[in-house]
């Protein structure tokens, strides 16, 4: 009857098995089934993580998550006699293990456990564990029997991940054309980068995914692009330390299975905060050097399989040309610019001294005279080209003993000179410095003549002056009206006193007009402290006062 029994179970599993190809779908409905089937009251199935040598869940049915987080699945002997293969039943769960371990058994009342290596192909890809809550010692049988049906679980899981493998890479080999002609058919570095995060996440059905490119002067890794994530999350401190970076950066791919209890992971709270369960680095290489880091990561717990983690290899490698790509466009497009706006630079110094411009040979001929020259002496350019350059001006326009041109000429050296002129609209003052330009023998060849109008600037000069003369006028009434002050008030309140003791009204009287006066004159230093300008007036014969303002 019993093995009628383990018959029944036997085929049901594997017909279960062989009508689901999702190796996650069978480890959850093996879970299920098992403890009822076989009359124990949980199961979990944990898979063997390549890239840390551990154990990770990955199914698990009638156990809380406090037990399922333990750091410690089982004790180190039965690990040892797992990882070769062989079966291991125990009952009193808790003696030789850790107290911590003991405690957390005794909480979940796990009294009897059956741990069976998952194999394929002899080797090892995980462990299923059978539990009870009650003493139970596990016969001979019923080991042979979960033995085999641990063989069939192996065999479901890598059948599915060898059909999702096939299946995916089918799916990848598309995505992989699309990414690489989005990325390819263009040349903007921000389209490039966000392209690819928007991408990978969808096509390998992550939350989010980020870009980090390398800054080797400051050893610094910069965010260029993030998708499917926080910016809390983003801005929760540099990563540069985290052992999956550091290894990613080394030019190693990095899978992590669980965040939330994985060393190489720093920000395992803000990353279980964002719900990040899992995580891919993938080095970004260009040439062979690692120029940043990829990390495509997940909201459940993924083992990430040799096909996803090739497709994410590729698209690195996509995207690595294709940012080197833009960033030599990016450059080329910035020395283009530069080229320009240095080109623009020169204009605009040209056109900051066009309104007036000549430049005249050693013989004193003109070579050279922009628009605004011509236009201020009224002529032509095919009239002055070559003209003394003395015959364009009037006497009073630019005295020969006084130009500047003659000296540079005689000297060598620049010349400035500033004279004043008559306008419709009063005198202005004109400013026409010379300059040298000499040959490689270092005589004088060309001499360049810049014509200004510093009008407005004397006149700002002449107001500053008489600020500053006004702010020296205004300081001073202030000192004065505070060195008064003192006495001042002394002497107002004496008089006050005495106003009020005296008898007499004459006497009296002439107290009141001393506090009077007294007080006038308090009235015009307060006056003085407060004056921002003044105006002077004649007074009597050759004397001037000023009203305060």
């Amino acid at each position: 009857m019993k093995e009628r029994q383990y018959l029944q179970v036997y085929q049901k599993v594997t017909r279960l098995i062989s009508m689901v190809l999702d190796h996650q779908q069978v480890m959850d409905v093996v879970v299920r089934e098992l403890p009822e089937l076989l009359d124990i009251d949980a199961a979990t199935i944990r898979l063997l993580d390549g890239s840390t040598n551990n154990f990770v869940l990955g199914a698990a049915h009638g156990l809380s998550l406090e037990y399922l987080s333990r750091s410690m699945i089982d004790t180190e002997e039965t690990m040892e006699m797992i990882r070769s293969g062989q079966p291991v039943a125990r009952s009193g769960i808790g003696q030789g293990q850790e107290l911590s371990e003991r405690d957390l058994a005794a909480r979940e009342g796990i009294r009897s456990v059956l741990t069976l290596p998952i194999l394929f192909q002899d080797a090892l890809i995980g462990i299923l564990r059978l539990l009870t809550r009650s003493e139970r010692v596990f016969s001979e049988e019923e080991v042979s029997f979960s033995m085999a049906l641990a063989e069939q679980v192996g065999i479901a899981i890598s059948n599915g991940r060898m059909f999702k493998d096939m299946e995916s890479q089918v799916d990848f080999m598309r995505e992989v054309q699309e990414i690489s002609a989005l990325v390819n058919s263009t040349l903007d570095l921000d389209l490039t980068l966000n392209s690819m995060v928007e991408k990978l996440p969808s096509c390998m059905g992550a939350k989010g995914c980020t870009i980090r490119l390398l800054k080797s002067q400051k050893n610094h890794l910069e965010l260029v692009a993030a998708h499917g994530l926080s910016q809390g999350y983003l801005d929760r401190g540099r990563i540069e330390g985290e052992k999956n970076i550091s290894r990613a950066l080394r030019g190693e791919m990095v899978s992590v299975y669980d965040v939330a209890h994985d060393d190489r992971i720093d920000f395992g709270a803000e990353m279980a905060a964002e719900g990040i369960c899992s995580l891919l680095s993938v080095p970004l290489k260009v040439g062979g050097e690692v120029i940043g880091v990829i990390r495509v990561l997940m909201d459940v717990h993924h083992s990430f399989t040799s096909t996803e983690i090739k497709f994410a290899e590729t698209v690195a490698e996509i995207g690595g040309t294709a940012i080197q790509n833009a960033r030599t466009y990016r450059k080329i497009t910035l020395l283009f610019n530069q080229l320009e706006e240095s080109e623009r630079f020169v204009a605009n110094i040209l056109n900051c001294i066009r309104p007036q411009l000549l430049v005249v040979d050693r013989d004193m001929r003109l070579v050279l005279a922009n628009h605004a020259l011509l236009e201020a002496v009224g002529r032509s350019e095919a009239e002055v080209l070559g003209m003394n350059y003395h015959e364009l001006w009037n006497h009073d326009d630019c005295q020969v003993d006084q130009c500047p041109v003659n000296r540079v000429l005689s000297d060598g050296e620049p010349s400035t000179y500033t004279h004043q002129i008559m306008k419709e609209d009063g005198v202005h003052w004109i400013e026409r410095t010379a300059s040298p330009m000499h040959d490689r023998e270092g005589l004088v060849e060309y001499v360049i003549e810049i014509i200004r109008d510093v009008t407005a600037k004397r006149r700002f000069e002449e107001e500053q002056l008489e600020r500053v003369k006004l702010q020296g006028v205004v300081e001073l009434a202030g000192t004065v009206a505070h060195e008064i002050n003192t006495p001042l008030f002394a002497a107002l309140g004496t008089a006050q006193l005495l106003e009020d003791d005296i008898e007499g009204s004459d006497a009296r009287n002439e107290v009141a007009t001393i506090v009077r006066n007294l007080r006038t004159i308090g009235d015009l230093t307060a006056k003085m402290t407060r004056m921002t300008g003044f105006e002077s007036r004649d007074y009597v014969g050759d004397t001037k006062i000023v009203d305060l303002k």
